[in-house]
């Protein structure tokens, strides 16, 4: 047995997490982190997004990239995907994961069956520069007229 000490009125439950529908999002990386891979024979970095407009501002998604590990088409992959982040956010050198935090770019997420558990999960699938945010198209004067 264990004495809580706690009133449930005063605290918001949580909600079941489920993945956010897929779509281009604007986001952040709010931590990073490099860890050990399951096997123990590389590292890869893990990057937490949060989505920062729209519907579901406050969702975190992950991305996971493989920068050590002994197949060669993983680091390949991940060096891909650091480069193109890097290019989203104009920091093209960073020195430290953290050089890439809290600053906006675009997040392209699908949805994927997880084959472990069947149930729904997020994956990154691109990045790039955040787009201004305009809710009228810009009138464009055809090329033909001079005006």
């Amino acid at each position: 047995m264990a004495t809580l000490n706690f009133n449930a009125h005063e605290v918001e439950p949580n909600v079941a997490f489920e993945a956010v529908p897929a779509g281009k999002y604007i986001a952040v990386i709010v931590e990073s982190e490099m860890k050990q891979t399951k096997s123990g024979n590389g590292n890869y970095l893990e990057l937490t997004f949060e989505i920062t407009e729209g519907e579901y501002k406050g969702r975190k998604v992950w991305a996971r990239l493989n920068i050590d590990n002994p197949n060669v088409d993983a680091v390949k992959i991940a060096r891909g995907e650091l480069s193109a982040i890097c290019r989203a956010v104009n920091v093209m050198t960073p020195n430290d994961s953290v050089d890439l935090h809290n600053l906006p770019l675009e997040i392209n997420v699908k949805c994927k069956k997880r084959d472990d558990t069947d149930e729904i999960s997020n994956e990154i699938k691109g990045y790039a520069t955040k787009t201004s945010t305009t809710t009228q198209p810009q009138q464009q004067s055809a090329p033909w007229k001079r005006g």
